[in-house]
Order: C-alpha cells, then sequence, then structure tokens
C-alpha cells in the first residue's frame, strides 16, 4: 500500500498509463484504478489526490460511465482530464455538450487565472493538446473558468474545494507545460510525497519476496526477454538457490540466444537454470502451418506442455513466478471489456487453471522503462536490458507462411546482420525495434554469373514510445545500402531486400 500517492480512476483513456508514469517520473507513486472502484477502496488507498482520467464516452450518453459525487466531498484534491472534467461539471450541475466537430491537435491555451496553483510556473499562450468531441458549455455552480481556447473553456477550479478540471491532455508532450501543470497538482495542490525510487523498490521488494516465499522453492520459465530476466535476478537476489529456471529454446529465437541466456544467468549471476532444447518438437509441430494465429496457437500450446513438463520435475517447488508487469495488470482489470482481435498477444499465455503454484509477480507495479532501470540496479548487462522486444512465438511470426528449420536459420543471421550494423553505427537505441521478416517469395537475381531463384526478406524498423502507434525509422539510405549488401552476399537464401516504410495505423509493427 502506497500512501500519500496519486490514484487515477480509468475512464478508457488510450493516455491513461501516460499520466501514472509522468507522475512516477516525479518520484511520486501512481495507481490506475477502473472508476467504478468502490469508495472505501478508495479511502483505504489515502491518496494524497486523485486524477480522472479521459475515456472515450459523452457524459450524457445512456449508461455513461460515472463516480460517486461522494469522492469530491472526501477532502482529497482532484483533477479532471477531459472526460474527467465534462464528468465533473455534470455532476456538479454544469452542462455539456457536443462540440459539434471533434478538436483533436494542438491549441493555444489562454490563462483567464494568472494566480491559480495549477497554472503556477506555466506562462500564458503555451500550447496544449487537445483530443475531443465533447465540452463544457456552462460551468457548475462553485466553478471559475482559469482557462481557455479559441474554442472551448480549456480549465475550470472549484472556488472553495480542491477541485480541478482541463480540457486538453497534460500527460502528453505535444502539451508544451503538461508536465510543469501535473506537477502543480501532485506537489503543491496534493502535496503527495516523494517516496517512489527503483532503489527503494528493490529493497522492499526483496524483503517481500523473502517473506512470502520463507523456505520453499520457486521455478520460473526464463525466456530471455527484459520482463523474465528481471523477475529473476531480482528473485534470486532474495532467495538464491530455492529459485529453479528452465529456457526452452524452441528453435525460433535469435541466434546464440541459447548460450547468451546460459551464460549471463547461470554463469554470471549463478543461477540454477536448464536449458530445454525443444527445436524439433516445435518445428514439427509447426510443419506444413501458414495462418499466423494457427501458429500462434501451436507455439503458445507446445510452450505450455513442455512448461508443465518441467514444472512436475519440481515437485517440492510451491510458487510460480512470471514477469507480468503493469501494464498486463491495467489490461487484465481494463474497464473497455472485449475488444476486437487484431491479433492474439505476443506473449505466451494460457496457463493451466487448476495450477498448484502460488503466482510471484515481483513486478506487477512497474511500467516498462521501471523494469530496465531494475534491471540496471540489479547488475544485468545494458545488451540484455535494453533490447527490442522479441514476440513470444519469436521467428514463427516473422517467417510469413510455413515454419522450417532452414528459413529460421536464414532469418537468424539475417537479423544478426541487422542488428549488429545497426549497434555498430550507433542507431540501435534511438530505434524502438528493429528486425528482419522472412515472405514466402523467392525472385529470380544474379551472383557473379549464375542466376538464383531465393527468397526475399525485408527490413522493419519502428519508432515509438508507447508500441500504441509507432512510425518507420527515417535510416539513412547509405546505412540501409550496407545491410542489404551484407545480408545478399553473406546470407545463403536470400537474394533481395526491401525496407518497411508503413506506420501503425494502419500497419502492425509485427507482420504476423
Amino acid at each position: 500500500m502506497h500512501k500519500k500517492s496519486i490514484v487515477i480512476l480509468d475512464f478508457g483513456s488510450q493516455y491513461n498509463q501516460l499520466i501514472a508514469r509522468r507522475i512516477r517520473e516525479m518520484g511520486v507513486y501512481a495507481e490506475i484504478v477502473p472508476y467504478f472502484v468502490e469508495l472505501d477502496k478508495i479511502k483505504a488507498m489515502e491518496p494524497a489526490g486523485i486524477i480522472l482520467s479521459g475515456g472515450p464516452s459523452s457524459v450524457y450518453a445512456e449508461e455513461a460511465p460515472t463516480v460517486s459525487p461522494e469522492i469530491y466531498d472526501l477532502g482529497i484534491p482532484v483533477l479532471g482530464i477531459c472526460y474527467g472534467m465534462q464528468l465533473t461539471t455534470q455532476l456538479f450541475g454544469g452542462k455539456v455538450e457536443s462540440a459539434g466537430k471533434k478538436e483533436f491537435g494542438k491549441a493555444e491555451l489562454a490563462l483567464d487565472s494568472l494566480n491559480n496553483l495549477l497554472f503556477d510556473e506555466v506562462p500564458n499562450n503555451s500550447q496544449a493538446w487537445m483530443s475531443h468531441g465533447d465540452h463544457v458549455t456552462t460551468l457548475a455552480e462553485g466553478f471559475s473558468q482559469i482557462a481557455h481556447t479559441d474554442s472551448c473553456i480549456a480549465a475550470m477550479a472549484h472556488e472553495t474545494k480542491a477541485i480541478y478540471g482541463v480540457q486538453f491532455h497534460p500527460e502528453v508532450t505535444h502539451s508544451v507545460y503538461g508536465t510543469q501543470i501535473l506537477r502543480n497538482f501532485v506537489f503543491k495542490i496534493a502535496k503527495a510525497e516523494q517516496n517512489w525510487s527503483m532503489g527503494n523498490y528493490i529493497e522492499a521488494t526483496i524483503k517481500d519476496i523473502k517473506e512470502k516465499v520463507g523456505d520453499k522453492k520457486v521455478i520460473l520459465a526464463l525466456s530471455g526477454g527484459v520482463d523474465s530476466s528481471v523477475a529473476a535476478v531480482l528473485i534470486h537476489k532474495a532467495i538464491g538457490d530455492q529459485l529453479n529456471c528452465f529456457f526452452v529454446d524452441t528453435g525460433l529465437m535469435r541466434k546464440d540466444e541459447a548460450k547468451k541466456v546460459m551464460s549471463t544467468y547461470g554463469e554470471h549471476f549463478k543461477m540454477n537454470i536448464e536449458c530445454v532444447n525443444a527445436e524439433e518438437r516445435f518445428l514439427t509441430k509447426l510443419n506444413g502451418v501458414s495462418d499466423p494465429e494457427q501458429k500462434r496457437k501451436i507455439i503458445g500450446h507446445e510452450f505450455i506442455e513442455i512448461f508443465n513438463e518441467e514444472a512436475s520435475k519440481f515437485r517440492d517447488a510451491s510458487f510460480l513466478a512470471q514477469g507480468t508487469i503493469y501494464p498486463d495488470v491495467i489490461e487484465s482489470q481494463s474497464i473497455k471489456g472485449p475488444s476486437a482481435t487484431i491479433k492474439s498477444h505476443h506473449n505466451v499465455g494460457g496457463l493451466p487453471e487448476d495450477m498448484k503454484f502460488e503466482l510471484l509477480e515481483p513486478l506487477r507495479e512497474l511500467f516498462k522503462d521501471e523494469v530496465r532501470k531494475v534491471g540496471r540496479e540489479l547488475g544485468i548487462p545494458n545488451h540484455m536490458i535494453d533490447r527490442h522486444p522479441f514476440p513470444g512465438p519469436g521467428l514463427g511470426i516473422r517467417i510469413l507462411g510455413e515454419v522450417t528449420k532452414e528459413k529460421a536459420d536464414i532469418l537468424r543471421e539475417a537479423d544478426d546482420i541487422f542488428i549488429e550494423e545497426l549497434r555498430k553505427e550507433g542507431l540501435y537505441d534511438k530505434v524502438s525495434q528493429a528486425f528482419v521478416v522472412l515472405l514466402p517469395v523467392k525472385s529470380v537475381g544474379v551472383m557473379g554469373d549464375e542466376r538464383t531463384y531465393e527468397y526475399t526478406a525485408v527490413l522493419r524498423s519502428a519508432d515509438t514510445t508507447d508500441f500504441m502507434t509507432a512510425t518507420w525509422s527515417h535510416l539513412p539510405y547509405d546505412f540501409l545500402g550496407r545491410v542489404s549488401n551484407r545480408i545478399i552476399n553473406e546470407v545463403k537464401g536470400i537474394n533481395r531486400l526491401t525496407y518497411d516504410i508503413s506506420s501503425k495505423p494502419p500497419a502492425t509493427i509485427e507482420w504476423e
């Protein structure tokens, strides 16, 4: 329980995680809970402040999400963002109407009150980011307008209570002074405590793990990815040899992945870790399968089978550790309900419900960037901690069409060259995710005096802050040319390279 923190009520905004991250970057713990959480639970959390997030609904629509008006009588400062401002207005008797046309993008924020704490150290006429279809047309009694744009009331404050609303999104970088506005609410209005740091987190978590586990044993399927690796090192630091890890080599991993994992965690960190070579099992099951969803299901199912076989060897283990992180937790309690399946999640899931283990999830309060910070503090090498995301099904979804050992070996070599060149050029840490895709397409080429008929591969590199949207990386032409030359010359089986210049949306980052 983190007292004197900030609680964010989630109304379905695409930016709600961003609000929490901005506040945590200030050294204050912020937690996202569904808007319908019981009032007693909020009271028990003893927050310093409450933020009502934005959301896609209209407050005047039937069954629009709402909160108990009593939330404003708890004596805890409240900030409503976008939908949160409109809901506050409606609950206090003001009026919210359709704006006629949606306002999306940059707007100039003119301040009406230069001595309001919310806008302390914020200049007049700064840039703010709007994203709304409704707006407040009549303020509720007791509220005054403290900022506006050409098209709407942009901010309001209650005249006697610490209740505020902003129509724009201070959490996005396009709102130039947005972080300052959030800082003003968090420190000057809510007076939250700066008690959130990764050093404190590690210390407290190690203590919690020791108390929870006692003298029992823990098992963990270590994938080599950032989340499971940091979870493993953190748990190992707490309980040492009581932790048993296993790494499943599916045959769909990056080049030398098994060697790197065994060397880093087995030799360097001295963990109990076993490598399970399951390449043949996975490739046999994937034989003749081209449909991406089917491939995913086969890979996920086979992983669970192997997991159960390995777990059964540790009959005296009481806990199963996982690298669950905070966005996974938020997603599982999301207020949005089932959304259309674009593609099933890359992380392999589906653990049996009758599992005999108790879950141990030491990272479940952390965002990805915080997980990386913990990893660095624990001494995990940068080349393992700063790696780009790698999907659970691995190369199985980067080989379009049927997956074979030959194709996996070709793709591994090509991908390794691309990543090596990105690192050499100092570009790896500047892009968010880069990899090679192998197409089920062959084309004619010529090498020396001979005609070739080989595969086409695609270089993919994307830039993003949150992986919800992404743009293609504008890599230099001479760099792309060098990578292309190396792959075509060094990797037998590829004679043509293309570069993917599509953004997300409409495309996704991964091809399958």
